[in-house]
């Protein structure tokens, strides 16, 4: 393969948080290659898009000779985590130690018990959950040949997203705002009264185009900065102010229902693992990203707006 530039960002994922990234380091004059299985991602100046399997390992090393940093922002299938993780994490470890780029991964907060106050970083992980097992020990992993000395690793976690193209997956995403838009009600998982943390998706970007860049970060978990927590009823009731609808009702789906269309939908019958973060605050502190590395959090509002805008935008045929 030809030599690479100096300065060249790989990220394997082109969802929502990968194609943010991607454009944010291209907008820093930084050469940026997306990899997907078919070549997807933004088209943009200075962004190549590859089309690869990530789980193999020695196309993943020639694909990543020659970079600094090497992002990990895939998302297999919700209903595929035992399997599909274990793999790709393996091979993207594997791609950092051969070529000596930055390994930098996304992750959540699935590896922490129930918080009895606002999560640190730092906090131990204590998966409740068997996805929450999975992302525990990737980082383990990472963890462990960090410190032997076999990679420079580092992982962002964020609570969940909010933005544009957060999608079906997101709980405020495809299933919501539509219907704030347009003045009904909404049916929400969990409970709609309890503090959450909700992470901008490009506040995901910047932190972890910092933890690839500024060896301060590197060894560690860091929280993406995040917004001061608010319930889903807030959020949605913020999201109707800003479209200038009147408060929609909020519903809670109940669980029964959950588990009916979980029968035909993978995606909700696996939401039923995780309905802790919704049933009791779920915040995280986030002041020690902004005092280390500078990075405030994005005004909700200003997030919201731009969620608005995405869903009003007619896609083009």
């Amino acid at each position: 393969m030809n030599s690479q530039p100096q300065d060249l960002h790989v990220i394997v994922g082109a969802g929502a948080t990968g194609s943010a990234t991607a454009r944010l380091l291209a907008s820093q004059g930084r050469p940026v290659r997306v990899i997907t299985r078919s070549g997807s991602g933004p088209v943009e100046p200075g962004i190549e898009l590859v089309a690869a399997d990530a789980t193999d390992v020695d196309r993943l090393i020639e694909l990543t000779t020659g970079a600094a940093a090497l992002y990990n922002c895939a998302n297999p299938p919700y209903d595929k985590w035992t399997t599909a993780w274990p793999p790709l994490a393996a091979s993207l470890l594997a791609a950092a130690e051969q070529t000596g780029a930055v390994l930098v991964t996304l992750s959540n907060l699935y590896g922490y018990a129930k918080p009895t106050r606002p999560m640190l970083a730092t906090d131990p992980l204590d998966a409740p959950s068997v996805k929450g097992g999975v992302r525990a020990q990737m980082w383990a992993d990472a963890k462990a040949a960090h410190d032997s000395g076999r990679v420079r690793a580092v992982e962002v976690r964020a609570s969940d997203f909010i933005g544009p193209e957060v999608g079906e997956t997101g709980h405020m995403g495809d299933r919501v705002v539509p219907k704030v838009i347009a003045g009904k009600s909404v049916s929400l998982l969990g409970r709609t009264d309890v503090a959450h943390s909700w992470t901008a998706i490009d506040d995901v970007a910047r932190m972890l185009v910092v933890a690839a860049t500024d060896e301060r970060a590197w060894g560690r978990a860091w929280f993406a900065p995040t917004a001061p927590p608010m319930t889903q009823t807030e959020m949605v009731h913020r999201m109707c102010a800003l479209a200038g609808v009147e408060p929609v009702k909020v519903k809670t789906l109940p669980s029964a229902m959950l588990s009916i269309a979980g029968l035909v939908v993978p995606v909700l019958r696996e939401m039923k693992e995780i309905l802790y973060q919704f049933e009791a605050p779920f915040v995280i502190d986030t002041s020690e990203t902004t005092e280390v590395f500078g990075l405030e959090p994005t005004p909700i509002d200003e997030t919201i707006a731009l969620t608005l805008d995405h869903y009003r935008v007619p896609v083009a045929a």
